[in-house]
């Protein structure tokens, strides 16, 4: 019956070399910080920033990044580490939040700029077309690790999951949503939305002040993560359990709606602080 199945995981091993196992998850991590270091640092020479800046920043932002979106996983899945919370270090199993990742690396950057004198915004604005493709990579690690799937489904797409990795409550159920795959397909899509009104930025065929396209990608993102996030049934929750939720909040629908309505006030903002500058002709 796994042959019904449009998606199957391999599994979340690549290779075994001895006692080092390389994983997929690492190597589609690894992969997504290669390309991202190559886009922005071309997109930051079209933007006349400091030469080395990105190559000097991403080391360091991907690590905070990182350890921000591990903290905020294990401190909303307490339950899971409380009895071995040595198990909270074990990233490479899978558990991290995106968002975590955006509160971390906002403040990383933050940081980063004021200490290389650097506009915070022209920086953001560089990176966030590879912190889309980035995620569009990533998703794909919870492919391999059969994680972070949605409600069971028939559908020509369905995702077969191995019984140790269903919930209990969906033990007979075979087929999910593959909301790895959604949610890869619409980051691409909004990395596709954000290297095109770069281009047309820089061309002078749309304006699009510093911060434009940072606020863009907030909205964009947050849009597509709330609907998505509605389909999973491992949310982290907030003042219930999954898979349900009931009776509390799924913490991404909550954060991305915050998100998506500061994305939108802060596009209407930049784009009405634009309309008060007199005219340079």
């Amino acid at each position: 019956r796994v042959s019904e199945a449009m998606f199957t995981s391999p599994g979340p091993e690549l290779v075994q070399l001895g006692p080092l196992t390389l994983r997929w998850y690492g190597l589609l991590i690894a992969s997504a910080v290669l390309i991202g270091l190559n886009l922005s640092s071309r997109l930051a020479r079209s933007r006349n920033l400091e030469t080395g800046l990105i190559s000097d920043l991403l080391p360091i932002l991907v690590l905070t990044s990182v350890i921000g979106a591990r903290i905020y996983y294990v401190a909303f899945e307490w339950r899971n580490y409380a009895d071995d919370w040595m198990k909270a270090l074990a990233i490479w199993e899978g558990g991290i939040a995106i968002h975590g990742a955006l509160i971390s690396g906002t403040v990383t950057l933050l940081l980063f700029c004021r200490w290389r004198r650097q506009p915070f915004w022209d920086v953001l604005d560089v990176l966030v077309p590879s912190l889309a493709l980035g995620q569009a990579i990533g998703r794909w690690g919870n492919f391999f690790n059969s994680e972070a799937f949605g409600v069971p489904t028939d559908l020509p797409w369905k995702l077969f999951i191995p019984f140790q990795n269903r919930p209990v409550v969906y033990a007979d159920a075979e087929y999910f949503h593959p909301t790895f795959l959604y949610e890869s397909i619409w980051n691409f899509g909004l990395f596709i939305v954000l290297i095109v009104a770069f281009r047309l930025g820089m061309t002078k065929k749309l304006p699009l002040p510093s911060g434009a396209l940072s606020c863009l990608y907030l909205f964009g993102y947050s849009l597509g993560r709330i609907w998505i996030e509605g389909l999973r049934i491992d949310p982290l929750c907030v003042g219930a359990l999954p898979p349900a939720c009931e009776g509390g909040f799924r913490m991404a629908q909550l954060m991305s709606g915050l998100l998506m309505l500061l994305g939108a006030a802060g596009l209407a903002w930049i784009y009405n602080q634009r309309r008060k500058q007199p005219d340079p002709a």
